[in-house]
């Protein structure tokens, strides 16, 4: 018996290392409860206003600058924030970032990015005005914070295709502009649908076999997704949101080649060396209406998204 256990024990113990570095656990958990908390009313606003009242959010610019108008004044509305179109061009064609900053000029830069166009020009709820809503409601509870960092919340252009993966990403050219400019991040997240959830057994998918192990097979979560370099960020993420949000979080450290880990703006800050997360209701594992006609405003979780903007919050705000 002494000598099955020493030989199980290595296998077993690596197994266990390697589960605890992709899930990475947070077995202590406080709830903080914040001054502010955010508006599931207003999400929804933003949400309908994004998909029923702008132009369809395609790579067309013409109707993509509507959406970043709404955006900008949006932003505008709050006293502390300074707003700011980022213009790029992509085969001579103006496109414009978004970009409302917070708290001191100087110093390391925490980035909250959400892009803001749809595949295709379909409607786009949960991918990505969910996103971009999120942006909107963070720049609504940062007005009222006395920041200790430089907090950017900026809605990008072009995320989508034919763009995605290519330079022409907004985002790309976000980066590149923080790299000229020589600028240190602190920490870039993604907000890459954050407004779909599902309380049915069996309405989680995921994109590799062990994944099915290790996580619930019910989409009522968010998660919190980096790459292997990225495991004290994710476990820094996953804690603050755990504190500010009454929402399960779970996360997870993988390398790229499972499909999604690096499927948002993140991306380009991974590939200029900057820490990035993305938090993501895991988008078509989970909701069957991704990029389809049925991605809709009203097929969205309003309070549970809330809930994730609030977890959000609670990691800019936390040391």
């Amino acid at each position: 018996m002494k000598r099955i256990t020493e030989i199980l024990l290595p296998p077993l113990l690596v197994i266990a290392l390697l589960c605890g570095l992709l899930v990475q656990p947070v077995l202590s958990i406080d709830e903080t409860l914040l001054e502010n908390r955010a508006s599931a009313e207003l999400l929804r606003r933003h949400v309908d206003t994004l998909v029923l009242q702008m132009p369809p959010r395609s790579h067309n610019a013409d109707s993509l600058k509507k959406s970043a108008d709404y955006i900008h004044k949006t932003f505008s509305q709050y006293h502390k924030a300074r707003v700011s179109y980022q213009p790029f061009d992509v085969w001579g064609i103006g496109y414009h970032n978004v970009m409302a900053s917070f708290g001191p000029e100087e110093g390391k830069r925490f980035v909250i990015g959400a892009h803001y166009d749809s595949h295709d020009g379909l409607p786009g709820a949960d991918d990505n005005a969910s996103g971009v809503a999120g942006l909107l409601e963070l720049a609504r509870l940062l007005n009222g914070k006395e920041l200790a960092r430089r907090v950017d919340l900026v809605a990008y252009a072009l995320e989508e295709m034919p763009s995605f993966r290519t330079p022409d990403m907004g985002s790309a050219h976000h980066v590149e502009r923080l790299k000229e400019e020589g600028v240190e991040v602190e920490l870039m997240i993604s907000l890459e649908m954050i407004g779909y959830f599902d309380d049915t057994p069996g309405s989680q998918l995921y994109p590799a076999p062990l994944l099915e192990h290790l996580y619930p097979d019910t989409g009522n979560f968010i998660a919190v997704v980096g790459n292997l370099a990225q495991i004290p960020e994710v476990r820094r993420v996953k804690r603050a949101m755990q504190s500010a949000a009454k929402l399960p979080v779970y996360s997870i450290n993988a390398p790229v080649i499972i499909p999604g880990i690096d499927f948002s703006d993140h991306l380009n800050f991974w590939r200029a060396g900057y820490p990035a997360v993305m938090i993501t209701d895991t988008a078509d594992s989970r909701n069957k209406a991704y990029h389809t006609e049925q991605d809709t405003p009203e097929s969205l979780d309003y309070v549970r998204m809330a809930e994730v903007v609030n977890g959000v919050f609670g990691v800019v705000i936390s040391e």
